[in-house]
């Protein structure tokens, strides 16, 4: 059990994580209303597919984009249709990985901690989850 309350805090520090590029990269372009911005800005041509944005560097990718921290931490996310921010257990187990202690758990445990946060956390599609408002 103590695997799956790992996977837990894993799950809420990639929660924090994003919470920190979303308020780092909206300080950086003011403008910007969500994070989802970023993604009208690179097909606007007004910023390069990737680049350096605050205190993040950033590589937009498909429908989504991945932030790196200075200390190589990763956050990878999707954007839904509607710009809301989404990720799956490939994006929590990355994070993890990218930390500065790894930190590696299995599908198994994150699917568990991701059910234990239905508080938090709405399932949006199978496998695809976003933060609770």
């Amino acid at each position: 059990m103590e695997r799956v309350g790992d996977a837990r805090e894993l799950v809420l520090g990639y929660v924090d994580a994003l919470n920190a590029v979303d308020e780092a990269v909206r300080a950086a372009i003011p403008s910007l209303e969500r994070l989802a911005g970023v993604l009208n800005l690179v097909h606007s041509r007004r910023i390069s597919r990737s680049g350096q944005v605050g205190t993040y560097s950033y590589t937009v990718h498909g429908a989504g984009c991945r932030f790196v921290s200075d200390n190589g931490t990763e956050v990878d996310v999707d954007f839904a249709a509607d710009g809301s921010e989404i990720f799956d257990l490939w994006r929590l187990r990355w994070y993890g990985l990218s930390l500065p202690e790894s930190f590696d758990v299995t599908d198994q445990d994150l699917r568990s901690a991701v059910r234990s946060l239905q508080s938090l956390l709405i399932e949006v599609r199978p496998g695809w989850f976003s933060v609770a408002n």
